[in-house]
């Protein structure tokens, strides 16, 4: 069974107070995947991490 398949039946059985929640979690879910990018967020601290991100760069 594919995966929208059981997204589905689940969403079926949810009340249309929860089904609201699904669908914020959805956005949020699809807004975190738009605007973090954790390597951007990086410091390195030590001269071993600052040397191992310009060569990871």
């Amino acid at each position: 069974m594919g995966n929208e398949v059981q997204l589905l039946k689940h969403w079926r059985e949810l009340t249309p107070q929860k089904q609201q929640k699904v669908l914020q979690f959805v956005e949020l879910l699809k807004s975190e995947s738009e605007t973090t990018h954790p390597e951007s967020d990086f410091v390195p601290q030590t001269p071993l991490a600052k040397k191992l991100w310009s060569i990871r760069q």
